[in-house]
């Protein structure tokens, strides 16, 4: 199986930068998007439909913000859309169940530089990663992909020392990856396989960073340690345009 994930930073937008084109030419059997800022109503499902996707989409209440949406060739047993920890509806989730793993979809929050948000930041990881060991406790392989808005190490950004202050790199954010690896037991799984640095996934629009590649490694992959076996590779598109993200992907035997 092919699985991408991608922070397409607007969907309607995207769409208008030759997403339909990467889709076809990818033909993954699984897309998860993230920030669509859009509804169900501005996605064409027939035009997915004849592309042989089925489309799931959790819209924010909020018009035009956040939201995520996955694009999925084979049926799940199970969906779900609805979580507790996503307490201000921001469409930040989508869980698809499947024979071997249950696959997450997350948008999570972008600390800013509001305290309230960054608390909230930091509470979603908390709320998110303890539901999803209660699964894991339960026998199911868990897969985690999408935009996490924290880049873990040093290799995963540009300018790491200049940013120690800002949100996406603040000591509490990376604080957080680390417990997800060692107290987890969750396996970042384009680190499993790359090593090298200068490979990120979110670049500023502004300063003409990502023709520079003065970028940041924000959207991941993470699998449960007992299904890395499963996994056969894990990269990074970073030649793909439309937003402001690129794609990654990940392919299972």
């Amino acid at each position: 199986m092919k699985l991408i994930s991608w922070n397409v930073n607007g969907i309607r937008a995207c769409l208008q930068k030759g997403f339909l084109d990467f889709l076809k030419k990818e033909n993954p059997d699984i897309l998860c998007v993230q920030e669509i800022k859009a509804g169900e109503q501005d996605l064409n499902k027939e035009t997915f439909n004849s592309l042989g996707y089925n489309v799931i989409c959790n819209s924010a209440e909020r018009r035009g913000y956040s939201g995520t949406a996955s694009f999925i060739k084979h049926k799940p047993k199970n969906i779900k859309t609805i979580f507790s920890f996503d307490y201000y509806k921001e469409g930040r989730v989508i869980e698809t169940e499947y024979n071997n793993f249950i696959l997450f979809n997350v948008y999570f929050p972008n600390g800013q530089r509001d305290l309230e948000r960054l608390q909230y930041k930091l509470d979603f990881y908390k709320d998110f990663f303890n539901y999803c060991n209660e699964l894991k406790a339960k026998g199911k392989n868990i897969i985690v992909c999408g935009d996490f808005n924290t880049a873990h190490k040093e290799i995963d950004l540009a300018n790491p020392k200049a940013n120690e202050k800002y949100s996406g790199f603040l000591p509490e954010e990376r604080a957080w990856l680390d417990k997800i690896v060692d107290d987890f037991n969750y396996v970042d799984t384009f680190r499993e396989f790359h090593k090298e640095p200068e490979q990120y996934s979110w670049w500023t629009y502004r300063f003409g960073a990502r023709k520079k590649n003065i970028g940041w490694r924000l959207d991941y992959f993470f699998v449960n340690k007992e299904f890395i076996s499963h996994v056969k590779d894990a990269y990074i598109m970073q030649d793909v345009m439309g937003s402001d993200h690129c794609p990654v992907g990940l392919e299972l035997r």
